[in-house]
């Protein structure tokens, strides 16, 4: 489904300068690989007038369960090609995400390029780390699973998360949802920087996983050893009972301590 053609009132306010943090949510990109509440989350946007833009297998998923969706090429002008490698990878997109939006020269160069904003990204990623640890796979489908759009788009917005926000996770929708039905289709600043946060925390472990593949692929000691690590719980104290500690695992580990050991009484750990 296209969008409706913006009004005049729409298009002259698309130029108005607008403090960061007050950008109301009016259109949303959603591209997915995990597609975990991706439906009952873009209900929710359209439900509070947000457009919805989408790519591939998300979009498709989205008309059939009967949300309205604007596909990435009509946004773009420009069609998916290469079997979805290049379809948001386009100057249209990227300006709409970065653009400053209480700078001038910004405002006067979205206004001549006819760029549309995108106030929302949610996006995840291929799984990379899922099809690089499966018994049997070559190198041809695990090296198909390095995204290069999707961190692209999510790194635009949290960069730029003054005024254009990123969801990366399918826990954080709800939250999200909430906070815009409550505040007039706006994000806090920071609401904006945790989620920014959150979203360079997640493109850095996918990044690393792509690293530690190739890396274990050519030696034994590469010059740079990068690897990521994952909260698995909160202990009660630190070292000392006035300290707070919690316990970490690296990604992608078949073992850690606590995997080889078994508590037999007492407290939790």
């Amino acid at each position: 489904m296209l969008a409706p053609v913006e009004t005049e009132a729409e298009l002259a306010g698309r130029y108005q300068p607008v403090a960061p943090g007050e950008v109301q949510v009016a259109r949303a990109l959603l591209s997915v690989s995990d597609k975990r509440g991706i439906v009952d989350f873009a209900r929710g946007l359209t439900e509070l007038g947000v457009e919805i833009v989408s790519t591939g297998g998300t979009a498709r998923e989205l008309s059939e369960a009967g949300v309205p969706v604007r596909p990435i090429d009509d946004f773009t002008g420009f069609p998916e090609i290469m079997g979805g490698r290049v379809k948001t990878l386009h100057p249209k997109l990227h300006a709409g995400l970065l653009a400053v939006r209480d700078d001038p020269d910004h405002l006067r160069a979205i206004e001549e390029q006819d760029v549309q904003f995108v106030d929302l990204v949610c996006a995840n990623l291929y799984p990379f780390e899922r099809t690089a640890a499966r018994r049997g796979a070559d190198d041809a489908e695990v090296v198909e699973q390095i995204d290069i759009g999707g961190p692209t788009m999510i790194r635009a917005a949290a960069k730029n998360h003054g005024f254009s926000a990123v969801v990366t996770s399918p826990e954080s929708y709800d939250a999200v949802l909430e906070e815009l039905r409550t505040a007039d289709r706006r994000l806090s600043l920071q609401t904006r920087e945790n989620l920014a946060g959150e979203a360079f925390a997640y493109t850095a472990r996918y990044d690393t996983a792509i690293a530690r593949w190739f890396a274990e692929k050519q030696e034994d000691f590469p010059p740079l050893l990068v690897r990521a690590f994952e909260k698995l719980t909160d202990l009660p104290y630190g070292e000392n009972p006035h300290q707070r500690a919690a316990f970490y695992a690296q990604v992608g580990a078949r073992m850690h301590v606590l995997s080889m050991v078994r508590q037999l009484g007492g407290k939790d750990l």
